[in-house]
């Protein structure tokens, strides 16, 4: 069974900083696209960023270009958000999902497209 495991969250201040990890178990995490996503309290959960299989594309929502980075290491097992200049509205809980990298990249901001999901890891962004 898949488990994805994420951590680093936490309380920080506004133009803070903070790099999430989700830790994958009982898979292949190299045959994997990942993803994150995130809810704001009150609001439906949303596209983060995305990494392919190999790492060699990525993509990003509108709100978080230029601030937030993801990356993997497949060695590792890991992937990573490195969230800079953080602001109260990316205040949410985030969470890592992954599918098979036979799926189509071209879904990667599409959430009934991931198989194995986190259960979340809480960022709060003091003002």
């Amino acid at each position: 069974q898949v488990q994805l495991a994420e951590s680093g969250g936490g309380l920080v201040q506004t133009e803070g900083s903070l790099t999430l990890a989700c830790v994958v178990s009982g898979g292949t995490f190299d045959r994997f696209h990942m993803a994150w996503f995130r809810r704001a309290p009150g609001k439906d959960r949303e596209f983060v960023a995305a990494i392919s299989w190999t790492g060699a594309l990525t993509a990003y929502a509108e709100s978080v270009k230029g601030r937030f980075t993801t990356s993997r290491a497949n060695a590792r097992n890991t992937l990573y958000l490195q969230m800079n200049n953080l602001q109260p509205e990316d205040t949410a809980d985030y969470y890592c999902a992954g599918r098979a990298f036979s799926r189509s990249w071209r879904d990667y901001a599409l959430q009934r497209a991931y198989e194995h999901w986190g259960q979340g890891t809480q960022v709060t962004v003091s003002s």
